[in-house]
């Protein structure tokens, strides 16, 4: 089993962005970390066509969904794509391929060489993105957006009731993450196995799949915490990738902070594979909002 891997779930409206995913990723990858791909079996072909060259190695959505137990594959096939994701993410590590994954969304971009050591500290576990959120919720107040702020308080308030933590809301977030079978494990062994619940069951009840890993963590102690703060930046919405356009910020210089950068898929429907979806209409209404920092 590997110590560490690279995992992103995808499906063939992302291939060019996992495309430039892994050539990042292959610019950049010092120690070698080895890279798995999932996407659905029908999708396989197409993404062996277009990848077969790269390191990436590649398996179904349905492996991995097969090897969980007591998972209604019919629940999961009802569920929203976005939903339905974060079950096939967050279920890989019964794969048995890697103690610990970083697992990626197909819009990151690396920026910067990187090795294991970015991902895991000295005693080989790996860092938790942890804090409070602040910048966001700062950001989401002077732009007079306060469903964000209600948003990040009911989620964080529904979990921690579930796992009996009283305290300060963390966020667990912003992707990639990098986590540990161990906490997956005890998840299953303290909450889910005596229930007799899935753990689709339980993203279909709270769908915040890294709020669960997270308060697991916390709640078991599965392993050491090292938390950390964001991994890549992430910007969430247009207002906060102008602002860092006025502030004249260059990759090189997120590059001492962050090891990638993820621009939200939303504002780059062009790379949609094969072409954007829509009407001409639609496309122009996107391209507008995005200008006006609506998305």
């Amino acid at each position: 089993m590997n110590q560490l891997a690279l995992y992103c779930k995808s499906y063939s409206t992302d291939l060019r962005r996992v495309a430039r995913l892994m050539q990042s990723i292959e610019r950049f990858n010092e120690t070698r970390i080895p890279v798995y791909l999932s996407v659905p079996e029908s999708e396989l072909a197409l993404f062996r066509e277009h990848l077969g060259t790269t390191s990436a190695q590649l398996i179904s959505d349905e492996s991995i969904l097969n090897a969980s137990p007591r998972l209604n594959l019919d629940l999961v096939a009802r569920m929203h794509g976005a939903v339905a994701q974060q079950v096939v993410k967050s279920e890989f590590w019964r794969l048995g391929l890697a103690e610990s994954y970083v697992c990626l969304d197909s819009d990151a971009v690396f920026i910067r060489p990187f090795s294991n050591s970015d991902f895991l500290a000295s005693d080989g576990y790996p860092y938790t993105v942890l804090d409070e959120a602040h910048e966001l919720l700062e950001g989401a107040m002077q732009h007079r957006r306060p469903r964000i702020v209600d948003d990040f308080v009911r989620e964080a308030t529904s979990i921690q009731q579930i796992f009996g933590r009283h305290g300060r809301r963390y966020s667990f977030g912003p992707f990639p993450l990098v986590w540990h079978r161990k906490v997956w494990e005890t998840l299953e062994s303290n909450y889910l196995q005596p229930n007799g619940i899935s753990f689709a069951d339980a993203i279909a009840h709270i769908p915040i799949e890294s709020r669960w890993y997270g308060e697991s963590l916390l709640a078991y102690q599965a392993i050491p915490l090292h938390p950390c703060q964001a991994l890549f930046k992430v910007y969430h919405y247009a207002w906060q990738l102008d602002q860092e356009k006025r502030r004249g910020i260059t990759h090189q210089q997120l590059s001492t902070l962050y090891c990638g950068v993820i621009y939200q898929s939303a504002w780059e429907r062009e790379m949609d594979w094969p072409r954007e979806g829509g009407s001409v209409l639609s496309r122009i209404g996107r391209q507008l909002r995005r200008k006006l920092g609506r998305i």
